[in-house]
């Protein structure tokens, strides 16, 4: 059983300790390093915080050979070896993400998938984990303890499945249905600041609990880690726990909270969605390259579209807010003109390559699978309700035929579970899963009495978008596809000097260049730096285009819309 030691007790250095200790079957195995962690479908190429990697036979160190930037052969001889075999390396923790590791003097936070290099033959062996901790810290760990000390997980894959928080932070327990909870703030003290969240967030995992059709979680416990730095948002889900991030700055807000407790929702359903009810390409998981995975939109989208419901299905929130978050979701879907060159399949395909790498182009040539997955599960909720179900029958009877089983799940397996209730589907699914055109969003929701409305510009389209630069030059951070701006010629990294003769040096002096007079739209002559060479761009202007979408109740709209809003509104059937 390999037996894994991490070092944290240098904080200030920024550097963990890692040691592994095991007894190999041959002379020439393996070793290896994800390049990646499930739920953040990006290569990140973990190996380059990894250094100083020796491998030893009892005092004898071991030769090794890289095959691969994140694999090696060690190269022991022919026969097992006769005395145990000590891996020892360093990775520097200087990056606070939730998929990432970080260590300071203030905490130290692990994602394994970074840290715990792969034994070749020990990938379903048990492995013990041990943490080496500065005077004062405290270990937050979701595994079970070992009768050695440490903690044991079942396997490589339950390890690396379990996110390490450690430092001198409170732990608040709580239950849900029995089952044990823990919440851990690496920040400011949240349930002590907030003395309803704990009840609050048990309250949203019930509803979880409820929507999946079970009447206690999965998890045979549950850890909630939370990140409260100044700005950031981020989530990552895992079997048994959750790692969340979220801005102080967002928080004060008054939608803050409520929007803390739908990252809570969201995270907290996937160990259902995701986790245990998993796409097939993640049976198992390939931890070396991409799988192409096309099935995202039901994984993330799904659980985004719920997310909003959660608190208002908890008794927390009201109707009003629910209609203002989707409102914002719809409106975000709609002003994103990459819904026009990208499907929804393919979105989800793409994940590797485009999600997580985000230009100052992505915004016209793709769509979040998160964002359209959601869109596309609202229509398809709205259209089992016209047949009798709901979108929570639907997710209780994959998770009772496929999740409690651990089989993953195909796209067919997706059409024909949608199917069932409402046979249309079988062929509405997969035209609108690889259309680039919307889906019919107003019509379902006009079975609500709810209408989307634009809310028109205030100012003349002109397709450009301007940022500060360091330099405190204005610099051009957008040009849409086929505005204006690109037809006259302006490119993303221009600087812009002056508009019609006069100096442009704020940003917040842009909206005063193009804001609504006259009958026509006017010609801006530009004055632009590119490669340090001054040239002057005539822009067209064109008609005002909406700045945003709301969602809102129609008032002309039937009685019976209110008492289903209702239902839909609270997750009921």
């Amino acid at each position: 059983m390999p037996e894994v030691r991490l070092d944290l007790s240098n904080p200030s250095s920024q550097l963990l300790e890692v040691q592994i200790t095991l007894a190999p079957r041959s002379g020439s195995w393996l070793l290896s390093l994800p390049g990646w962690t499930p739920g953040s479908y990006l290569m990140r190429d973990y190996v380059r915080q990894l250094e100083r990697l020796q491998v030893f036979e009892g005092s004898r160190e071991l030769a090794l050979e890289r095959l691969t930037p994140s694999q090696w052969r060690v190269l022991g001889g022919a026969a097992a070896p006769a005395e145990p075999i000590t891996i020892r390396y360093a990775i520097l923790a200087t990056e606070l993400t939730v998929r990432t590791c970080h260590l300071s003097t203030d905490h130290g936070f692990l994602a394994l998938a970074a840290v715990v290099l792969q034994v070749e033959g020990e990938r379903w062996s048990p492995h013990r984990l041990e943490l080496l901790l500065p005077l004062g810290w405290q270990p937050f760990v979701p595994l079970p303890s070992s009768p050695a000390g440490g903690w044991l997980a079942r396997d490589y894959d339950q390890l690396i499945d379990s996110p390490v928080e450690a430092g001198p932070h409170p732990c608040h327990d709580f239950s849900v249905a029995g089952v044990a909870h823990r919440w851990v703030t690496c920040g400011d003290d949240l349930p002590a600041q907030d003395e309803r969240w704990l009840a609050d967030v048990a309250a949203v995992c019930l509803a979880c609990c409820r929507l999946i059709g079970e009447a206690a979680p999965a998890a045979p416990s549950y850890l909630f880690i939370l990140h409260l730095i100044d700005q950031g948002y981020g989530g990552l889900e895992h079997l048994d726990s959750t790692v969340l991030l979220y801005g102080r700055q967002a928080l004060a807000r008054p939608e803050g909270r409520r929007k803390l407790l739908q990252l809570v929702a969201h995270e907290y359903l996937h160990q259902w969605n995701v986790r245990r009810l998993r796409p097939a390409q993640l049976s198992p998981i390939d931890y070396d390259r991409p799988s192409v995975i096309p099935t995202l939109w039901f994984a993330e989208g799904v659980t985004s579209y719920v997310d909003q419901f959660l608190p208002l299905a908890a008794g927390l929130g009201s109707e009003a807010e629910l209609l203002e978050d989707l409102g914002g979701d719809l409106s975000r879907y709609l002003l994103t003109p990459g819904r026009r060159i990208q499907s929804l399949r393919q979105s989800s395909e793409e994940a590797w390559v485009k999600l997580y790498r985000q230009d100052a182009h992505s915004g016209d040539n793709q769509i979040s699978y998160y964002l359209k997955g959601a869109v596309l599960a609202l229509v398809l909720d709205l259209h089992l309700r016209r047949h009798g179900s709901w979108l929570g029958a639907v997710l209780q009877q994959l998770w009772s035929t496929l999740g409690r089983q651990r089989r993953g799940y195909s796209e067919q397996d997706l059409i024909r579970a949608f199917a069932g209730p409402a046979p249309d589907l079988s062929t509405l699914l997969p035209l609108w899963l690889n259309s680039t055109e919307d889906p019919p969003i107003e019509a379902y929701l006009a079975d609500l009495g709810l209408r989307v409305v634009a809310e028109p510009g205030d100012g003349w389209f002109t397709g450009l978008q301007l940022e500060p630069a360091e330099d405190r030059s204005l610099r051009l951070r957008r040009v849409e596809r086929h505005s204006p701006a690109q037809l006259a010629g302006l490119e993303v990294g221009d600087e812009l000097i002056a508009v019609n003769g006069q100096r442009l040096s704020r940003v917040e002096a842009w909206p005063a260049v193009i804001r609504l007079g006259g009958s026509e739209p006017p010609l801006l002559r530009l004055l632009i730096a590119r490669q340090q060479l001054i040239k002057e761009h005539e822009l067209q202007a064109a008609p005002p285009r909406p700045q945003r979408y709301s969602l809102q109740v129609d008032p002309e709209a039937a009685p019976a819309c209110g008492a289903r809003r209702s239902r839909w509104a609270r997750l009921q059937p």
